[in-house]
């Protein structure tokens, strides 16, 4: 009889407090094409020089999370308005060896990303452009590993300077007044998260914290507590016969030191072509090389890496994607909408995509079938759940 094979490890709570407006960062060491891939995800016009610190405050973009579902729905309620779900982009400059201490306006920089919920990784494996001309690294060679190493340290750096702020005066406070409980918990807390970060040197998102250190790593802001999406860019050649000498050690890192994070493999220089092509000529080209864009992926991916799903509103005026956390019950996925939904809650008529497409496409159908359902406030959303809630609010909101 072959061996048993091993539960999956449950997945690992994720730290800060994301709301319906979810944001990711691009982070990178300057000249790895942050910028370039953050006009293709966005098309929006980015300053893209071959120099670095060129793009010094974040630029800001909404990109809609593609979803045939979202898509197909539209097309058969033909509703008045659409709205997709959305991931709020950042594009943040570049950052070097240093930056925790200020170097390249490096403070400015690390302040942008604890703004945001993911970061978008990007490291690049060509030392020319597409031109054929040198590309020009602030580290003077190519050496991807090399780049999220210092990325990396940079925010744990900068985390420790945030942990040991707090930790002076909490061992103060503790030193006279070591009755209360509440302040030497969080001591407690905040010591173990200084051990994890600044002597263990890793990342907070790494550990293991109980509920209430959770909420300590929440109050801190910590760079290193937000999930990562890897995004590898390769040359044109290389993307599309998927081999570089660089894959298998970046590989190897992620797995080593970033545990369960993805990678994205893409081509700046090709999606830019892509862009530049006419519909006829871009079909002709993803044909003939069997590929696809992976900006999408790159979307969607970053954000899943949030472990974020969405439900949708329907009818004749609006279809709506609503984004909420996996794992959330009704009353709060309502509360996406508004306050009152949540806390006037009453119940959610549900159905899902799924009944909807294997039933023509209809409500009444899927009434029929028995998959329209009522569901009270113990009710976990799914993904792609098409919901109507019910509410009445009588009495003020309780000042808090």
């Amino acid at each position: 009889m072959p061996p048993k094979k091993a539960d999956a490890p449950p997945p690992r709570a994720l730290l800060g407090r994301p709301t319906n407006n979810v944001k990711a960062g691009m982070v990178g060491m300057p000249n790895v094409g942050k910028s370039t891939t953050f006009n293709l995800m966005c098309k929006m016009s980015v300053p893209a020089e071959n120099f670095p610190f060129c793009t010094i405050d974040p630029t800001e973009a909404r990109v809609a999370v593609p979803d045939a579902d979202f898509d197909e729905l539209v097309e058969k309620l033909q509703p008045k308005a659409a709205v997709p779900a959305f991931l709020t982009c950042f594009d943040i400059a570049g950052l070097v060896k240093g930056a925790a201490e200020g170097a390249g306006l490096g403070n400015a920089f690390l302040s942008h990303i604890s703004q945001v919920d993911a970061i978008f990784h990007v490291v690049r494996t060509f030392e020319t452009t597409a031109d054929g001309e040198a590309a020009i690294h602030v580290e003077d060679t190519v050496d991807p590993v090399r780049d999220l190493e210092i990325i990396r340290e940079e925010l744990r750096l900068k985390d420790v300077a945030a942990i040991d702020k707090e930790l002076g005066p909490l061992r103060k406070e503790v030193a006279r007044d070591g009755k209360n409980k509440e302040k030497k918990d969080r001591l407690d807390g905040m010591e173990k998260i200084y051990d994890w970060v600044a002597v263990q040197k890793k990342e907070a998102r790494f550990g293991d914290w109980s509920s209430k250190e959770i909420d300590y790593v929440n109050d801190l802001h910590l760079l290193t507590s937000k999930p990562a999406l890897h995004l590898i860019n390769l040359s044109q050649e290389d993307f599309l016969r998927k081999k570089n000498k660089w894959l298998a050690k970046i590989k190897e890192w992620v797995e080593a030191n970033r545990p369960g994070e993805k990678m994205v493999l893409y081509s700046a220089a090709m999606e830019q072509k892509l862009v530049d092509m006419d519909e006829d000529a871009r079909k002709k080209f993803l044909e003939e090389n069997q590929t696809k864009s992976q900006m999408g992926k790159i979307v969607v991916d970053g954000y899943h890496t949030l472990q974020l799903i969405f439900y949708f509103t329907s009818g004749p005026d609006e279809v709506r994607a609503w984004t909420i956390r996996n794992g959330w019950m009704a009353p709060k996925a309502a509360g996406v909408i508004h306050s009152d939904f949540e806390r006037g809650f009453i119940k959610a008529e549900v159905y899902n995509f799924k009944d909807w497409k294997e039933n023509g496409c209809s409500e009444a159908a899927v009434k029929e079938a028995g998959k329209y359902r009522q569901e009270g406030k113990n009710y976990v959303v799914q993904d792609k759940d098409i919901i109507f809630f019910k509410f009445n609010v009588t009495a003020d909101a309780k000042k808090k």
